[in-house]
């Protein structure tokens, strides 16, 4: 048994797998699955990640030194980029969330360390896969608006959460689940 989610299209089998709820640390992966999960916003999973290599390309592997120095010539170039997503709002959010992440990890020494010290306590979880905003990724987001970032609501960090292994929300039953569970309890959590 899997998360039901995970059998709709065969491409998010080996996403679920590998990838989904496994506990993350590399500034580069957050940073893209923040990047991703904004432009999601409003459309299906499923279209990013059939994009996930043209916004590799697009935004230079989600590289956030690179994509804080694109100016007009790159925003005109990324609008004419059919294997992305062409929304002006969430280019603009990206390359504006890239020289907010300079500003964060100069202060919180990364964003891995930063966004785990927004992990929930168990506790204060719901049941897997019943909920889609928690007090937790309401604070993070608020956060991240204060520090100037853009297009990334709680229910946008919730989802980024759930797939950076903040929070373990496969189903119970779930094949993965149990494996989830084991690399985050060996996880060694950054900024600790």
């Amino acid at each position: 048994m899997r998360c039901q989610w995970s059998g709709a299209v065969p491409e998010f089998l080996d996403y679920h797998d590998k990838e989904w709820g496994f506990p993350v640390t590399d500034d580069t992966r957050l940073f893209e699955k923040l990047c991703l999960e904004s432009f999601q916003s409003g459309l299906s999973w499923r279209t990013i990640l059939a994009k996930r290599e043209n916004f590799r390309a697009a935004f230079a592997g989600f590289d956030h030194t690179k994509i804080a120095e694109f100016g007009d010539a790159e925003r005109a170039r990324l609008m004419e980029d059919t294997g992305i997503v062409r929304n002006k709002a969430k280019i603009d959010a990206t390359i504006n969330n890239a020289q907010r992440m300079a500003e964060l990890v100069a202060a919180e020494g990364s964003l891995a360390a930063f966004v785990w010290s927004f992990e929930p306590r168990p506790e204060e979880l719901a049941e897997p896969q019943t909920a889609s905003v928690s007090d937790a990724s309401h604070a993070l987001s608020k956060e991240l608006k204060k520090r100037g970032w853009k297009f990334l609501g709680p229910t946008t960090i919730f989802a980024f959460m759930q797939a950076m292994g903040l929070i373990n929300d496969h189903a119970k039953g779930c094949v993965v689940r149990e494996r989830v569970e084991r690399a985050r309890s060996e996880f060694v959590r950054p900024g600790r």
